[in-house]
Formats: C-alpha cells, structure tokens, sequence
C-alpha cells in the first residue's frame, strides 16, 4: 500500500501568503498537488497545523507531532501518520510534482528491498520527492530526533537509500520540474505560464 503525504507545514514568508491556498490556474496550489498524485496513491493525507484552513480537500490532515523540530520533525510526523508500508513524501508548493516518478521509485523500493528511494540533483538530495519504508525509516528518524539532529537526512547512515540516477529522473520526468517549488509572486506566475504553455 502506498500513502502520500502532502506536507503543508512552511512557513510561506517569501511569498508573503500560504502558497498552498494560492489559486494555481484556478484551484488552490495544494489541490493541484493532490489531483496529480492522487492515481498512484491508495489514500492521501496532509500535514499541517491549520487543519481548518485545508478542510474543502476532504483529506485526512494531521498536525506536526514534533512541533519545532523543523523539516525533521515533519518527515517523522508524515511518515508516522501514514497507514502504508511504502510512504511518498511530496511538498505542497510543487505545482509539477511527478507521479511517473514516484510510481517508478516506489517500484525500485519494491525491486531492490530499499529503505528510502530519493532522487538527488546538483542541489542535493530531494526528500520531499521521495519514497520511504515505513518500518524502517520511522525508528531511524526518531533515534535521529532524540539525539538533536537537525538535518532531514541525517538518519540516512542507518538505512539503505537508493539514489535516482540523472537518467532515471529524466526518464520519469522530461520536463525536469519536478523539483521545482515555488517560494516567490514570480516564480508561482511563471509556473503558472510553464503549466499553459506546455500543458503540465
């Protein structure tokens, strides 16, 4: 069983709004999150402390359970409150989000008894475009939380992490926005014209 968990929990201070509720060609940016993922997954769930203001998805939301621990705390807790096994991780300010991508990793985790399957760019490693072993990152991650890490991936030493290759992620994802979140008024317009124009 695969879960997706849409993390709902930034801040938004560059944007100067929640940009999760922001109309992205006419739907709130988090809904479109949602739409384009929701055929690979067996249920979906949100992360946020403002269940109230994510209602209208009719999805089940769940507050941080590490309230201060950062973009640690919120994997634990993303992790922690899906049902599956496998459990894809995604951020809710990526208008291209890519469910090629997630259904190809979710299927190397399968293949190859992966414990975290993560795709890693000249930015670093992507893990909120990530699968995870439910069984085996959770106790990794808190063991990492007690011990005062901050680091999102600073547990990955104690699991076996499959890493997406450049080709693999160009395969999933020709258009190579998957990753792409936006963070400005400028970056959210010019995504909304990249989504018209190409029709992402």
């Amino acid at each position: 069983m695969l879960s997706l968990v849409i993390q709902a929990g930034g801040r938004s201070a560059r944007m100067g709004q929640d940009k999760a509720l922001m109309p992205f060609l006419g739907q709130p940016l988090i809904q479109r999150v949602a739409d384009r993922l929701r055929p690979i997954a067996d249920e979906i769930l949100v992360t946020t402390n403002r269940p109230e203001a994510y209602a209208f998805l009719g999805l089940r939301l769940t507050p941080d359970l590490w309230p201060g621990r950062g973009a640690l705390g919120g994997l634990y807790t993303a992790i922690a409150s899906a049902r599956g096994e496998y459990v894809a991780v995604v951020a809710c300010d990526m208008p291209f989000a890519s469910p090629t991508l997630i259904e190809n990793a979710a299927s190397l985790m399968l293949r190859e008894e992966a414990d975290v399957v993560i795709p890693k760019t000249d930015e670093g490693y992507e893990p909120f475009h990530a699968v995870y072993r439910r069984a085996a990152c959770l106790p990794a991650i808190l063991s990492a939380i007690e011990a005062g890490e901050w680091k999102v991936i600073a547990w990955f030493p104690s699991v076996k992490v499959r890493v997406l290759t450049p080709d693999e992620v160009a395969t999933a994802d020709p258009s190579g926005l998957a990753f792409w979140n936006v963070n400005t008024p400028e970056e959210f317009a010019k995504a909304e014209r990249l989504a018209q124009q190409f029709d992402l």
